[in-house]
Parts: C-alpha cells; structure tokens; sequence
C-alpha cells in the first residue's frame, strides 16, 4: 500500500504560478523510484484528465496538450516525492489535482486506469 498527500493547493492570479509537491510513504515493499508518477485533475462537471506524468528515473515527462510548456513535473528519489511547478496559470486550470503512482509496468502512462495509487487531491483555484 502507498499512501500519496499532495501539499496544500491555493488560490491564484491568471498568469501566477503555484508548485504542487506530493509526498509518497508506505511499507510496499518497493523504492519510491519503482515508480511512474502522475498528475491528473478534475474541474467541476468534467472527467479526470491527465496533465502530467514521469518516469522512475525522472529522465522523461510528458504532458497533457492544455499544460504543456506550462507546467513541469520532476521528482526526487531521494525524498519520496513528485513536484508540478505551474506557470502561466488560467482560470481552466482550476481544478483539483491528483498525484498518483503507477506501480506496474515501467512506461509513462496518461491513463487512469493504469494508476493504482491515488492522492486525495488538492484544490488550486485561477481567479480571471
């Protein structure tokens, strides 16, 4: 089991930035860098969406087309934890946002399903 908690959230000016960390504990059995990491978020009256994902090495990210050369997903091994650092925000940005860990296969997936892990999500507000 791998418990994930995502930093608190906040309140942002349209083109402000915000830097989203999650933490990841647990007695599984496997390192930290086992694991694929993603970001995912959800706005009101929508599905979850993929914004963001890593690699176990941190060598490779991807991102969703509405964040990409925004945002940046990186992680610390060491630390047991995943960072979003968001730029540029905009109001449909607003959402709350999901750290999870994918525990099987060693690919970047944009999938939800493909996550086993899931934080429980942290409210980040743009206001216009």
């Amino acid at each position: 089991q791998v418990q994930l908690v995502e930093s608190e959230g906040g309140l942002v000016q349209t083109g402000g930035s915000l830097t989203l960390s999650c933490v990841a504990s647990g007695r599984t059995g496997r390192t930290f860098s086992n694991y694929v990491m993603g970001w995912f978020r959800q706005a009101p009256g929508k599905e979850r969406e993929f914004v963001a994902a890593i690699s176990r090495s941190g060598s490779t990210t991807f991102y969703g087309d509405s964040v990409k050369g925004r945002f940046t997903m990186s992680r610390d091994n060491a630390k047991s934890t995943v960072y979003l650092q968001m730029n540029s925000l905009k109001p449909e940005d607003t959402a709350v946002y999901y750290c999870a860990a994918r525990s099987a296969g060693r690919l970047i997936s944009t999938m939800i399903s493909e996550y086993n892990y899931w934080g429980q999500g942290t409210q980040v507000t743009v206001s216009s």
